[in-house]
């Protein structure tokens, strides 16, 4: 872990999603004092659930519009079973398995905070499965993000109970055999267990906590590769200068200009053509702080929703220990969280527009002010970039698909009990599939840019441009004669992704804002 050593239910980082669900690297165990707080409130639940108290929700009543059905004690145990067997219905494609693994992560932290009920050994087996690989198989299509993700997370629990289906070592097996395989064995739900395992937000969560990771990692990539192509297009400085800026002192749009400055800084290029004719920039190089900074304004509300969402309480009922009540409320409803899934997709679906632009400008002899028709030397017999700029076009106009929000639709659920609903995993899968989108999108640009600025030749970028374009020259040659680009496409997609792109440049520049 990068941070958390123990799970407390309180202080789990993006950081801390991140190096557990994409690095692989151990979940921690609980905390000392989550153990207690847990303990606490599981006294509260068996305190309901055995004594002469009135009709709680999902301790001794059926769900959703069975609300009002009485549930003997004695079947208590059968109850939390059936509620897994039956929410588990979840159809389609699975979820990557980042997700699932940051999902298990987030559950267990939710369930550590001690407001749910659930037994310590009922989380530390789902930690151990993450530990061990037992990853369950959970269909992404299934959650209308009402109560939670009741499906996804009835998928993720049931083979905690030797149930349903998880994955061991590249093979699909039957839940209790994962276990078996991992040499763990399943658990007995309790009073309200399976209900504290399934009600929550916890794979709208893990869709938005990496997602936004890769959208961050996505601003600063666009700070550098506008900075290589404003070098290779011969463009201005002066956009950028802090003076402009502090008459309109929006964070974002401030912090992306003092990065493409700090980028350009040492420019032979910039240099060469200060003092000549041309007025004023097209929008995609001159307006680019503006742009870049306003996705980066609403990913700063995106990650103060999701960073909150991480540490949250969404069960329910809720267990309130000091007041010793289970309480039902509407935490789990994922109205936050979709409307911040459908900002990021719009956030980062505007870099990559831009980005194409760009990149139309570089192709275009008649837009680039001197470089070859696609940067190509050999045009006719060689496309060059021709074909690339197709894929970037593309990529762009499916975001604008993607982009037509989610958070705002809602369809009645459970006979009318749940009667708005949020669409939050509808707004997560979208987000998912335009964040890739983008990534490429800028991968397209980076690939033409440090193309093109070589045309410049011998007068170079500045520092930031340079180690740019190093960079992408360890990962893809430069294109000569025509060769299909899709693999290296993808793998400077993949060093977006993966921040080894922005750790090369900062090892050269210092650390981006």
């Amino acid at each position: 872990m990068t941070a958390t050593h123990a799970l407390t239910g309180d202080d789990l980082s993006l950081d801390d999603v991140w190096a557990v669900a994409v690095e692989r690297r151990p979940a921690p165990t609980l905390s000392d004092a989550a153990r207690d707080s847990m303990r606490a409130a599981r006294a509260v639940v068996e305190a309901v659930a055995h004594g002469a108290h009135e009709h709680t929700y999902g301790v001794n009543t059926g769900f959703g519009r069975f609300v009002s059905k009485s549930i003997p004690e004695e079947q208590s145990e059968e109850l939390q079973l059936r509620l897994l067997r039956s929410h588990a219905c979840g159809v389609g494609e699975p979820y990557p398995d980042s997700v699932v693994r940051a999902a298990m992560l987030l559950r267990a932290n939710a369930l550590a905070k001690g407001n749910s009920g659930a037994r310590v050994e009922t989380v530390e087996l789902l930690l151990e499965c993450l530990n061990r690989g037992v990853l369950p198989f959970v269909p992404a299509r299934g959650s209308v993000g009402a109560s939670g993700d009741l499906a996804p997370l009835a998928h993720l629990a049931l083979p905690l109970v030797g149930e349903g289906r998880a994955w061991w070592e590249g093979e699909l097996l039957a839940g209790n055999d994962a276990l078996a395989s991992a040499g763990l064995e399943p658990v007995r739900l309790v009073a309200k267990e399976g209900l504290s395992l399934i009600n929550g937000t916890q794979f709208m969560t893990a869709q938005a906590a990496l997602a936004l990771t890769r959208a961050w990692r996505l601003a600063r990539a666009a700070d550098c590769v506008c900075a290589l192509s404003l070098e290779a297009l011969q463009g201005s400085r002066v956009s950028f200068i802090p003076q402009v800026h502090a008459l309109r002192p929006l964070r974002g749009q401030a912090a992306s200009a003092r990065n493409v400055l700090r980028l350009l800084d040492d420019s032979a290029i910039s240099e060469s053509h200060r003092w000549c004719d041309k007025v004023q920039d097209a929008y995609s190089l001159r307006c680019a702080p503006q742009v870049h900074g306003a996705s980066r304004d609403l990913l700063d509300y995106v990650d103060y929703t999701v960073t909150t969402e991480l540490n949250s309480a969404t069960d329910n009922p809720l267990v309130l220990v000091d007041e010793g009540m289970l309480v039902s409320a509407g935490n789990f409803h994922g109205q936050p969280l979709a409307f911040a899934l459908d900002a990021l997709a719009m956030a980062v679906a505007e870099l990559a527009s831009i980005s194409e632009r760009r990149v139309e400008r570089l192709v275009n002899p008649n837009l680039s002010d001197g470089l070859p028709a696609f940067l190509t030397t050999d045009g006719g017999l060689n496309s060059g970039f021709m074909i690339p700029q197709y894929v970037a076009a593309s990529l762009v106009s499916e975001n604008k698909s993607l982009c037509h929000p989610a958070s705002v639709d809602s369809i009645p659920t459970s006979a009318g009990q749940e009667d708005h609903v949020s669409m939050g995993n509808a707004a997560g899968l979208k987000a998912w599939q335009v964040v890739a989108n983008s990534e490429r999108a800028l991968a397209i640009e980076l690939l033409a840019a440090a193309q093109a600025v070589e045309f410049l030749a011998p007068l170079e970028p500045g520092r930031g441009g340079r180690a740019t374009h190093s960079f992408i020259r360890s990962l893809s040659p430069r294109l000569r004669d025509d060769r299909s680009l899709g693999a290296d496409i993808e793998v400077v997609a993949d060093a977006i992704r993966d921040g080894s792109l922005l750790a090369a440049v900062e090892s050269e520049v210092g650390e981006l804002e």
